[in-house]
């Protein structure tokens, strides 16, 4: 998960509001909803989370170190992880999340090396950036084989969310994905920007993502 500072302790997350993440995990497990699963969540680096979160550079917000950081995951952090904990691996087992433009670069990463990532969580996702470069991205992709997808949105994150996320979920499923097999797309009526609305979706985008 992306903004890891903001998953599990109120105390390093933005505005300490907290996603609740490990609790709601753990519940989850608990109750069998979902399959028991390790959450990592990487912290972004303060004034460096629009270069290593964006795949793309603009002229006056500068980024464009995603691919640089999609490497960085995998090829120093899940190596270390596979080391560490006892984990399974291959894409049914491997998903990347998170909010805003940690959104953006797991769709990013997950359409760009879908035989590791194949659960995604696109919370609000940032698809905006480089004036739609992600939705080019996602058309001339050859994804195969298709992650399983979650993407949402709210209806109090401005005027241009809802369609742009819509444009995004058309380009799924012009590609083969399915709404309610390996897609699901929803825009949370009175939904923010903020942690606390992502900390509401925690539950329903784990059963989604990791069901039994």
């Amino acid at each position: 998960m992306q903004d890891g500072q903001n998953l599990f302790d109120p105390a390093t997350a933005f505005g300490g509001v907290h996603w609740r993440m490990g609790e709601t995990a753990d519940d989850l497990i608990g109750q069998g909803a979902i399959r028991p699963l390790i959450i990592v969540g990487v912290w972004n680096m303060g004034k460096g989370r629009i270069r290593e979160y964006t795949p793309s550079r603009m002229p006056r917000l500068g980024g464009g170190k995603g691919e640089r950081y999609t490497r960085m995951l995998l090829d120093d952090l899940m190596p270390f992880i596979e080391k560490q904990y006892r984990v399974a691996e291959g894409p049914e087992n491997t998903g990347l999340g998170g909010s805003s433009l940690g959104g953006l670069i797991t769709l990013y990463a997950g359409l760009r090396f879908p035989q590791v990532f194949g659960r995604l969580a696109a919370m609000s996702p940032s698809v905006w950036w480089g004036g739609g470069w992600m939705n080019t991205f996602a058309k001339d992709a050859r994804v195969e084989p298709r992650p399983r997808i979650w993407l949402d949105g709210g209806t109090r994150e401005g005027a241009q969310l809802v369609p742009r996320l819509e444009q995004f979920r058309d380009i799924l499923r012009a590609k083969g994905w399915q709404e309610g097999r390996d897609l699901h797309f929803e825009i949370f009526e009175g939904g923010e920007h903020n942690e606390a609305s992502w900390a509401g979706r925690v539950g329903s985008v784990l059963r989604f993502l990791f069901p039994v």
